[in-house]
């Protein structure tokens, strides 16, 4: 269909295009069919009253016949049916007034036909409210008339009112009937066409949600199935790293021979490279399922960053490099609220990769405050490097997941290429952007901006306190009844190890039913729980221990013991009714603090 028809155009299927709607198309071809059946109409019209010699009438009959062909025309060529659909009412209306008023001096049943035409016509093809305009315009004078013709009678005196003969009568009878019946009869298929489209539509809709209920059905069934696939996959992982790295830590602890430590640490060092590695993938999952919660606790960002950099900066010095964390001295006594493990995430991947990628040379880490307004303040966080740096066209591609600036740096760096990923994702959920600049040879500079509400709290001077929890073997945390409930045979063996470096014999289950037996007939301190056991899981045993009647065992505090991935696996602690949870696999000293800050020391 072409949507520029020429001048000499005379087909119907040229002015119609995809872009028109069915009832508009509908319309066109009303214009294009009834102009013929009217210039039809009207030929013989003419004909009649010029052999009749009635000049007024033959003058409007060729008036009417020579309008249809300029509409016609006017139609084929350029198709704005509206302008004519009004072109067509006004002349329409003009006739049949001037008829009315003038040239016959009375309403017979031509012009009657002429005012439902007039009506019917101006509905279908322009609405409404043109509808209703051309049918007042139509209606009054012609009521007019009728009213003045009953009470006097009407008549012009210098115009003789010429009389129509039956022929004349019949012809005009005959076109006019014709063209109702053409009208309704096209708008009633194009309705029932539109309508039958319209149900076609629903039905087609219909079966559209059906089939999207079903994807997103099986969308669900396949992201449960990833969770938890993720979520057993972890487990598995982390249940022999547990014992890898935690076996590491009892040997280091136990005083090793040099040749035997430097052996363990590179045991321990390649067992949590294939532990970040895990973690990576789980983090950068969570993420893309946008089931992370921004945490909103006090901090010092002070006291974060050194916490941050403190191993990190071993690890450069260790390579050789100068590091050095630059922290605004306006920030050093002010308390914030944020999201500390996020923060730390972000920093901690883009220190480690300024490590990694950095010879020789400096690393910085800068915090500053560059705008506060009391109750808020906005903070810049910067690291900088003298590393490899990254080309110019490698930018945008080193955000994305799995990739690195080229092969070769993966080759001869190694790593999964999801860091970035991960501080991109974290930074956009909150509504921030990651500023590169880099410079091949020379280094690197990863720099952001994040606004902190301000705590009016105060940070007192810092004194040491010989009440600070100490990660001492000799503690008197060694008087501690402690029930660990555990499945797997080689975490049992490493937890007994542990706990014997603190002096303590712990109690063994190896199933949550087996805890719960014991708490009700044993007295302990702490629980530490396994979260996947067989017969009863850790979940459902801390829900009948908190159940239990006597209030103190209902309420001996509880430490799940995690390997799973399932991004909701804090909420469902907390609700079970435990107090806390270590990761496995867990560092001493993480867990050591946990069970001195649920349990009040036994002297």
């Amino acid at each position: 269909m072409s949507k520029e028809p020429g001048f000499s155009n005379f087909s119907v299927n040229k002015i119609l295009s995809n872009h028109q709607s069915s009832l508009d198309q509908a319309r066109i071809r009303l214009l294009y069919y009834g102009l013929g059946i009217v210039f039809v109409g009207l030929a013989a019209l003419l004909s009649n009253v010029y052999y009749q010699h009635q000049p007024i009438l033959t003058a409007t009959a060729a008036i009417l016949l020579v309008a249809t062909v300029v509409f016609f025309k006017w139609l084929t060529y350029r198709p704005d049916w509206r302008t004519i659909s009004h072109g067509l009412l006004v002349l329409g209306t003009l006739v049949n007034l001037v008829d009315i008023f003038v040239t016959l001096q009375t309403v017979n049943i031509i012009a009657i036909q002429m005012v439902i035409l007039i009506i019917i016509f101006s509905f279908y093809m322009l609405g409404q409210k043109s509808g209703i305009v051309y049918s007042i315009i139509n209606l009054v004078p012609v009521l007019a008339f009728l009213i003045i013709q009953y009470n006097d009678y009407y008549f012009i005196s210098f115009i003789k009112p010429e009389q129509v003969d039956q022929s004349t009568i019949i012809i005009a009878v005959f076109a006019n009937f014709i063209l109702l019946i053409y009208i309704h009869s096209h708008f009633y298929n194009a309705f029932y066409s539109n309508i039958q489209q319209l149900k076609k539509t629903s039905e087609d809709q219909t079966q559209l949600n059906i089939q999207l209920n079903a994807a997103m059905g099986k969308a669900e069934k396949s992201s449960q199935a990833k969770s938890e696939f993720l979520s057993i996959m972890s487990h598995e992982i982390r249940t022999p790293l547990n014992a890898v790295i935690g076996m590491s830590n009892l040997l280091l602890m136990s005083n090793p021979r040099h040749d035997q430590k430097e052996n363990l640490e590179i045991l321990k060092f390649s067992a949590s490279n294939l532990l970040a590695l895990v973690n990576d993938v789980l983090d950068f999952n969570k993420i893309e399922s946008g089931k992370v919660v921004f945490e909103h606790v006090s901090l010092n960002l002070d006291d974060l960053m050194q916490n941050i950099c403190g191993g990190q900066k071993i690890k450069a010095e260790e390579k050789g490099l100068t590091f050095k964390v630059d922290v605004d001295s306006r920030l050093r006594s002010k308390i914030v609220f944020g999201d500390p493990t996020r923060i730390t995430q972000i920093i901690f991947n883009l220190v480690n990769n300024a490590i990694k990628f950095t010879k020789e040379g400096h690393i910085w880490v800068r915090v500053s405050c560059v705008e506060d307004r009391h109750n808020i303040i906005t903070v810049n966080f910067a690291v900088k490097d003298t590393g490899i740096g990254i080309e110019k066209d490698n930018l945008d591609t080193i955000f994305e997941p799995f990739a690195q600036e080229s092969i070769s740096t993966t080759r001869q760096y190694g790593g999964t290429g999801l860091g970035l990923a991960i501080i991109k994702r974290l930074l956009e959920l909150q509504g921030l952007k990651m500023n590169v600049a880099s410079k091949p040879g020379v280094g690197s500079e990863f720099s952001f901006n994040m606004e902190f509400p301000v705590s009016t709290e105060v940070i007192s001077p810092r004194i040491e306190s010989t009440n600070a929890p100490i990660y001492n073997p000799n503690d008197h945390i060694s008087a501690m009844r402690v029930l660990i409930a555990e499945d797997n045979m080689v975490n049992v063996m490493l937890m007994k190890k542990l706990f014997s470096k603190w002096n303590i014999v712990p109690t063994i289950a190896e199933n949550g039913e087996r805890a719960v037996e014991l708490v009700q007939y044993g007295n302990f301190d702490i629980i530490l729980m396994d979260l996947q056991m067989p017969v009863m899981n850790g979940f459902d045993a801390a829900t009948e221990i908190r159940k239990m009647p006597d209030p103190r065992k209902a309420n001996i505090p509880i430490i799940a013991l995690t390997a799973s991935a399932l991004f909701d696996i804090r909420e469902r602690v907390f609700n079970s009714g435990m107090n806390d949870y270590v990761a496995k696999p867990f560092k001493p000293i993480e867990l050591f603090e946990k069970m001195q800050h649920l349990v009040e020391p036994v002297l």
